[in-house]
């Protein structure tokens, strides 16, 4: 290797941070990134978006310096100020705010499970406010819920074979992250590993992705009806004693009641609903039932709809009836790495900082009591209030690697909100965003390649390293922000570090190694076990794994699996069908893009440069639109211009949609977002009572071309 080169073993986060990789740089220049070939989590694989990573960092409209606005909001008009300027401006805000109305009038907002994760929900604990506004319940948390109140943690599919067995059947529900990427601590390449491995492959989605052409069973259900498929599987299943009664009669809680729940949920009764014949529900049920071991990767597909919770605990209700949980190539729950200490919220609730919120502060937040299972403000109904005041108006937001007018719904009503009736609003990011340009304070966030980190948010089963590799402007991470503000608000016992190089080194201490020892090592794995159930059965109130749910009856959430169907839909407002014909999806992840995140990097980019919509041929046939044509998609809102692609594997009725879509190369402050911007599209009805979600999955529209 010639002088100054050099490579550095990291862990990438372009997003959901599962690969590791090699940071090739020369001198102090990043010049490119490629995967690790010997990494146990990625074995060599990396996305265009961890590529591109080398892009983001040198991009010339990286935010550099933190900016405080100058003019009126949406004037694109700041001023540069140093980051003490910055914090003590916010911190007299914050104060002012706590002493004059209460703790609850801040709010924290976030994006997507990113670093910060681990500190923005315990820095509003801490702070006193319960006003947290997250995706969660639009994105794995509904799953992760689920699975806490059936069996106590959350299943992972074991595609990593730690005890010497493959999955021989894969059970593919609403996921397509062999082409998005990874998710959820799951990496697209090591699960597309794994089904060229399976004997039997299962795929339920209304498209036809990747892993779906080779599929024994391909479930093309209609968009929404997920759980009225698991239903009917989990009926076969028990009709035709394909049970494994050793695993429900010694270690399951409630089969009786769930057999008689489901004996009305036949496959003839799920045909008409899910557009899948009987006979071929019946073989799918079969399949997966007689190859074991079998496992279930699902994604969110389950979560997007108006009855998520209740179709993620039909989906675990199938595995446990199987016996595929905590096996070798089923279902398992990891375990962590004994000596370090578990900052994943998913093992560590203390992590989140509850413990500091003030007794009863958790009723004054804004949408307390709405949906029973919401951990957290639920996002439309936060911007409302925000808008209308009722029951009370927070004054103040610091939002943290999010750009909601993108991301989520009721985006106008956001926009309302950020420009005439929040007094203060903070925004930490990469770029200058549609949300930045509405804020009074707008803070430099770094990337991946400027963060150290022990990673272990969604892994669970090991902790990698991630090494700080460079440096742009005064951009910091996110964490240190926050840190640096905690200690200016007294939250010292919340935040008793020094700082986080002092944290990191904590995380560590029961392994011997500093941080800066651990970034040689790389990654720890925790000791995998199986079966772990049979001697510590599981962390129910009943010990075992409940398929009749005592936490779901207490919180008077439906204790056995239901159905509902989506409250705008074909069958349930045949009148608005009329007139919107189709069915929509929306929400899917993009390979280049991670949410409204890379939009302005031109090698991703250059990969899918227009918003699309795909639509079946003889759909856009019938409308006179050909491949490549500009359309309008209108929903009973509003309407939206995309690009239309020609897709015969989804069904004639039904579109997929492309989300967060923004144009960074056109005029502040807007950057053309209301242009196609799929969001806009989606109106206030159709919430899951449980959770909250918004039906990303299943509305209805119509395409009309240009």
């Amino acid at each position: 290797m010639s002088q100054g080169k050099k490579i550095v073993r990291s862990s990438c986060r372009g997003c959901h941070g599962v690969c590791q990789v090699l940071v090739h740089l020369e001198g102090d220049r990043v010049v490119k990134v490629t995967g690790d070939p010997e990494s146990p989590t990625s074995r060599g694989y990396l996305c265009p978006k961890g590529a591109a990573a080398p892009e983001v960092l040198y991009h010339p409209d990286r935010l550099t310096h933190p900016l405080r606005r100058a003019g009126k909001r949406g004037e694109n008009r700041w001023s540069k100020i140093s980051w003490d300027e910055a914090l003590h401006e916010m911190a007299e805000k914050f104060v002012r705010v706590k002493r004059e109305s209460g703790p609850e009038y801040l709010a924290i907002g976030q994006g997507t499970g990113r670093p910060y994760i681990e500190f923005t929900l315990r820095f509003a604990h801490a702070f006193g406010t319960p006003n947290f506004v997250a995706p969660g319940h639009v994105c794995y948390i509904p799953r992760v819920q689920a699975a806490g109140m059936t069996l106590g943690q959350l299943p992972v599919c074991d595609i990593y074979g730690f005890g010497g067995e493959a999955p021989a059947c894969v059970l593919l529900w609403g996921c397509n992250v062999t082409e998005s990427g990874s998710a959820d601590g799951m990496c697209g390449g090591m699960l597309a590993r794994a089904l060229r491995k399976a004997r039997r492959v299962i795929v339920v989605d209304p498209r036809r992705i990747g892993p779906a052409e080779r599929a024994d069973f391909w479930l093309q259900l209609r968009p929404g009806t997920d759980g009225a498929l698991a239903l009917a599987m989990i009926h076969t299943i028990i009709t035709e004693d394909l049970v494994d009664h050793d695993f429900v009669d010694r270690y399951a809680f409630g089969f009786d009641k769930l057999a008689e729940h489901v004996r009305p949920f036949t496959p003839k009764w799920a045909e008409p609903i899910t557009r899948i014949p009987a006979e071929i529900i019946r073989g799918a049920a079969r399949m997966y039932a007689t190859t074991k071991p079998a496992c279930l990767q699902w994604g969110n597909g389950v979560d997007m709809n108006g009855c998520n919770f209740q179709t993620a605990r039909a989906l675990l209700t199938l595995s446990a009836i199987t016996g595929n949980v905590d096996l070798p190539g089923g279902d398992v729950l990891w375990v962590a790495p004994t000596k370090v200490k578990p900052k994943s919220l998913f093992v560590n609730r203390d992590q989140g900082g509850g413990q500091f919120l003030s007794p009863g502060m958790k009723a004054r937040m804004v949408t307390a009591g709405q949906f029973p299972l919401a951990d957290f403000c639920h996002p439309p109904m936060f911007w409302q209030s925000v808008k209308s005041g009722k029951p009370y108006r927070v004054r103040a937001m610091w939002i943290v690697g999010s750009n909601p007018l993108l991301t989520q719904t009721q985006s106008l009503t956001i926009e309302r909100a950020l420009r005439e009736h929040l007094e203060f609003t903070v925004v930490s990011d990469f770029f200058m965003t549609p949300t930045a340009q509405l804020a009074d304070l707008v803070l430099p966030a770094a990337t991946w390649l400027e963060q150290d980190d022990v990673v272990s948010l969604h892994k669970i089963w090991c902790v990698l390293a991630r090494k700080k590799v460079a440096q742009i402007g005064e951009a910091r991470d996110d964490r240190d922000v926050i840190f640096d503000l905690a200690h200016r608000l007294g939250l010292h016992e919340a935040f008793p570090w020094k700082d986080r190089k002092q944290y990191l080194d904590w995380l560590l201490e029961d392994t011997g190694m500093t941080f800066d020892e651990f970034c040689e090592r790389g990654i720890l794995v925790g000791e995998m076990r199986y079966h772990k159930y049979r001697e510590e059965g599981f962390h129910t109130p009943t010990g075992k794994f409940e398929l009749f749910s005592t936490v779901a009856e207490h919180l008077g959430v439906a204790a056995l699996p239901v159905y509902r169907e989506p409250v705008l839909s074909p069958v349930s407002a045949p009148g608005v069908a009329a007139k919107y014909p189709l069915i929509l999806i929306a929400g899917n992840k993009i390979r280049e893009f991670f949410h409204s995140e890379g939009r302005q990097i031109a090698s991703l980019r250059s990969r899918n440069p227009d918003p699309l919509v795909e639509i079946h041929p003889e759909t856009a046939a019938s409308l006179g639109i050909e491949d490549g044509d500009w359309v309008w998609v209108e929903s009973p809102s509003t309407r939206v211009r995309m690009k239309a692609r020609l897709f015969d594997g989804i069904a004639p009725d039904v579109v997929n949609a492309q989300h967060a879509w923004w144009f960074p190369e056109e005029d502040p402050p807007e950057y053309g977002w209301k242009r196609s911007s799929v969001n806009l599209l989606f109106g206030d009805a159709g919430f899951d009572p449980d959770t909250g979600t918004e039906p990303l999955k299943c509305y209805l529209c119509r395409v009309v071309k240009e």
